[in-house]
């Protein structure tokens, strides 16, 4: 009986929404094949391109960079009222925001690096930047394959930003639509 119920969700977990050919999964950029002995025999883990799985990358880790916090949809609605910290959309900004989280910052991951004194830094007369007056800020972009806020994060921390005071969405977007949460247009700038 559990055989039967397994196989039965394996099928229905891993049939595709609609058409598409199934690619390998990509974990941190490299294509990787994985195999789950069920009951009924071997199962390939793919991806497939469904409703919910629409953008492209590659599945990001949970923690982006040791010491970074990830979060949950609870600690973004509760720091989205909080003023000492700043949660920040971090799409491109070739991509128009048709949807965000609400009282939420956007801050393009590419443009990071040059608008570190919107997240507490100061520049340095050497023209580097202290950071030991940084928010604490959350990151999110599209959802666990989108590379761009660990793209941002990263370049936060390589500038000096404080790893103790990122946290990580990883879920993005994808995950706070899924789950139905009200969205707005544009953000705060």
């Amino acid at each position: 009986m559990r055989s039967a119920r397994l196989l039965m969700l394996s099928s229905v977990l891993l049939t595709p929404a609609w058409a598409g050919e199934p690619e390998l999964l990509r974990l941190m950029g490299q294509a990787q094949q994985f195999i789950v002995q069920t009951a009924a025999g071997p199962v390939t883990i793919t991806r497939s391109k469904t409703a919910c799985a629409y953008p492209k990358g590659v599945l990001q880790p949970l923690v982006p960079l040791p010491g970074v916090t990830p979060v949950t949809e609870i600690e973004v609605l509760h720091a989205l009222n909080n003023p000492s910290v700043m949660v920040i959309d971090m799409r491109d900004e070739d991509e128009p925001l048709k949807a965000t989280i609400p009282n939420t910052f956007h801050i393009p991951y590419n443009e990071i690096e040059d608008r570190l004194d919107q997240l507490g830094c100061g520049r340095r007369a050497d023209k580097s930047w202290d950071c030991s007056a940084a928010v604490n800020i959350i990151a999110f972009c599209y959802g666990p394959m989108c590379l761009q806020s660990p793209a941002g994060i990263r370049n936060l921390v390589h500038m000096g930003y404080p790893v103790e005071k990122i946290s990580y969405y990883r879920g993005g977007m994808m995950d706070w639509e899924a789950l139905g949460l009200t969205t707005v247009k544009g953000s705060r700038p």
